[in-house]
């Protein structure tokens, strides 16, 4: 269901009539306020209830938003449901009322027990990783460790293998400032070592590479994935690249949850402008993760 007050509902409803209610031989049920959808059949229902204003949302509403993901990783965990794909939700929004994690990704790894869940932007053209997320420009240089690296790379690296059937997967790891080695001593000192530690495991790792050429098209043809220090060195190019068909992906989680790579756009809910494109190649992702776990 997402933010109500936002796009969510909207693509959500998209989404589900452009693929006929199912995906394959997967029927797709929408998670949320069964009122939110009228005419759709087998709504999964949250207890509390949502009043929606298009681009005004309340915090009365958070409970439900909450309840929908509880509810949709509830019956991925006991079998029933195969992935879970999220809509939009609003952080600031549900930090109003109490919510305690940085966001979905955060708030999924609590939900079944991950302690360190990654978040990958992946789309035909791109498959790219944040080391660090949501943080101050400023905050990312302490907050790259080494062991923070050999992590995230050994869980995306698994999930190439095991989400995208990638028999032997190649990562890419940018470096921090530009020309690394040249600017400051983080590449050197910690991202430097990281890739060795990696590569004395047998992965296939590069790195520390300078971002401003990590991207383009023959680079790409290089690796399986890039991971990333912060935020917008792994989202710039990815939103460039697939703006409208990028997915986020939650690796290292026991369930399969993927999610358009958008957020609640608040300025155009109710007006007709929301495209489902996003949501729908969410949608396809997660049952091809779903598949290739299965297989």
């Amino acid at each position: 269901m997402g933010e109500p007050a936002g796009i969510g509902p909207e693509i959500v409803v998209a989404a589900h009539e452009a693929l006929g209610g199912r995906l394959g031989a997967r029927p797709l049920r929408i998670v949320g306020d069964p009122a939110l959808f009228p005419g759709i059949p087998d709504v999964l229902g949250t207890k509390a209830h949502v009043t929606r204003t298009p681009g005004k949302p309340d915090p009365k509403n958070n409970d439900a938003v909450m309840q929908s993901i509880e509810v949709a990783v509830r019956a991925c965990l006991a079998g029933e449901a195969a992935a879970i794909v999220t809509a939009p939700i609003n952080k600031d929004v549900l930090h109003r009322s109490g919510f305690a994690f940085p966001g979905h990704t955060e708030f999924l790894g609590a939900l079944t027990g991950t302690t360190h869940p990654v978040m990958m932007l992946a789309s035909e053209q791109l498959r790219v990783v944040p080391l660090t997320i949501h943080m101050p420009l400023a905050d990312v240089p302490r907050s790259i460790t080494a062991a923070s690296i050999v992590e995230a790379a050994e869980i995306t690296l698994a999930a190439l293998a095991r989400d995208f059937r990638i028999a032997k997967p190649r990562l890419a790891i940018a470096g921090l400032n530009p020309h690394p080695g040249e600017f400051g001593k983080e590449d050197a000192q910690v991202i430097a070592p990281a890739v060795e530690q990696l590569r004395a495991k047998g992965h296939d790792v590069r790195g520390p590479l300078p971002a401003d050429t990590l991207f383009h098209e023959e680079a790409r043809k290089t690796y399986d994935a890039a991971l990333c220090m912060y935020h917008d060195q792994a989202l710039i190019p990815i939103k460039t690249l697939s703006f409208w068909d990028g997915v986020n992906v939650t690796l290292g989680l026991p369930i399969v949850r993927t999610s358009p790579d958008h957020g609640t756009a608040f300025d155009i809910a109710g007006t007709g402008k929301a495209d489902p494109r996003s949501m729908i190649a969410a949608i396809k992702m997660a049952a091809s993760i779903a598949d290739a776990r299965r297989a």
